[in-house]
């Protein structure tokens, strides 16, 4: 009499896959609109007259809005629930982009950047904390290593088929586009949340106290249980996507300079996230068999030193380099973003992953404003060099995640 067992546990087994697969979704479409801005960067420079500080800045605003909500959104969706602001949120930014359609200069851009950098904030706090509970007796690690894939693919679609529609139907008719797909996603994430019964407001969580006895348990503060090995992986994180950032808004000016028009510096952006995905596929591997630590050091020396190789070669032999650094620049975030919920307690994981957030899309957000500003004054290419340096000061930090990650394997045990 094993068969109602059986189908309670495959029924669990298929919610979980199928949140997994809304929350890739959510993730496939955020970071594809997101990737677009690469592309259009160089378009709007010329239509406008931008100065490469004015570029940097233009990028700095979406970034800047997704890091100063993403705390709030996680508090939020304690309250309201991850899939009410992820839907919104989602529907928000795919709104901003229709009206891109309509800017007449650079600080009509930025006022709308701001609004779609405000709706793009909830996606990467909550569609991680819905998957992790999901999976918080399964493959965590694994199911957020899917996750962030997925938003590679989005990086490698969107951008390509936007890079190919431009010549045909302008840039302005391109962004309204993608806009419409947004709204949809948008509100079909929320149906499809909503359908399974997940992400909802929070509920109280059941907890072992020390004697063993279940009880009910609050969390105070951010749940943060390992403050050393959280700062070092913030710190990390920070870093990383500051030079993530910074490398892929000035790479489509050096590509340029090479001699490229918008639909070879949209190819370039594909192969960089194709290398990307790759990246975070195999180093989801790699950090099983070499530990995470080993991992990032590998990574970031890909991405310092592809960087530096990328520097003085052709056109030609710089788009074969770009699969190899989009495997370093994005396979360090695969495994910082699986290691977060090692350090925060699961009735706080939305903060948890919320604050990481902040501070890492924070990082992307300061980077282009201020990598624009020694774009005009030093040029690209000493630009990407200080970017290759700054990729590879995080191996030091590195050494600080060895005990604390030691301390939460103990623990899992």
């Amino acid at each position: 009499m094993t068969a109602p067992a059986d189908a309670s546990t495959s029924t669990d087994a298929a919610t979980r896959r199928r949140v997994l697969g809304i929350g890739s979704g959510a993730h496939f479409v955020h970071d594809g609109l997101s990737s677009v801005l690469y592309l259009l960067l160089p378009v709007w420079q010329a239509e406008f007259a931008l100065t490469l500080t004015q570029v940097g800045l233009v990028r700095s605003v979406y970034s800047g809005a997704m890091a100063l909500l993403q705390v709030p959104a996680g508090l939020l969706s304690e309250h309201w629930g991850e899939r009410l602001l992820l839907g919104a949120g989602t529907v928000v930014t795919g709104l901003a982009y229709m009206t891109l359609g309509l800017a007449g200069g650079h600080l009509t851009l930025m006022a709308v950047l701001v609004v779609g950098g405000a709706g793009a904030t909830v996606q990467h706090p909550l569609s991680s904390s819905v998957i992790s509970k999901a999976y918080e007796h399964g493959p965590h690690r694994s199911a957020l290593g899917i996750y962030n894939f997925s938003g590679d693919l989005g990086k490698m679609a969107i951008p390509f088929i936007v890079a190919m529609a431009i010549p045909v139907f302008e840039w302005r008719w391109a962004t309204i586009g993608v806009g419409a797909f947004g709204i949809a996603a948008g509100i079909v994430t929320y149906l499809l949340l909503r359908g399974l019964g997940v992400g909802g407001p929070s509920a109280k969580v059941a907890k072992k106290n020390p004697t063993g006895d279940s009880q009910t348990a609050h969390v105070s503060g951010w749940g943060i249980i390992d403050h050393t090995g959280f700062g070092a992986l913030s710190a990390i994180g920070v870093i990383d996507g500051a030079g993530r950032s910074g490398f892929l808004t000035f790479l489509p000016f050096l590509l340029i300079g090479k001699g490229a028009d918008v639909e070879i510096v949209g190819v370039a952006l594909t192969l960089t996230f194709i290398g990307g995905a790759t990246g975070k596929f195999f180093c989801g591997l790699l950090a099983e068999r070499l530990g995470i630590i080993r991992t990032v050091i590998l990574t970031e020396a890909i991405t310092g030193i592809g960087i530096l190789a990328l520097l003085p070669l052709s056109l030609y032999w710089a788009m074969a380099l770009l699969p190899v650094i989009g495997m370093g620049l994005n396979g360090t975030s695969s495994v910082l973003y699986g290691t977060v919920s090692d350090f925060v307690a699961p009735e706080r994981r939305a903060r948890g992953f919320g604050l990481f957030y902040t501070l890492a899309v924070g990082g992307s957000a300061i980077a282009p404003f201020m990598f624009g500003m020694l774009s005009d004054v030093m040029g690209v290419t000493m630009t990407l060099t200080m970017v290759a340096l700054l990729a590879l000061s995080t191996i030091p930090i590195c050494r600080l995640l060895v005990r604390p990650l030691s301390r939460a394997q103990a623990g899992s045990v």
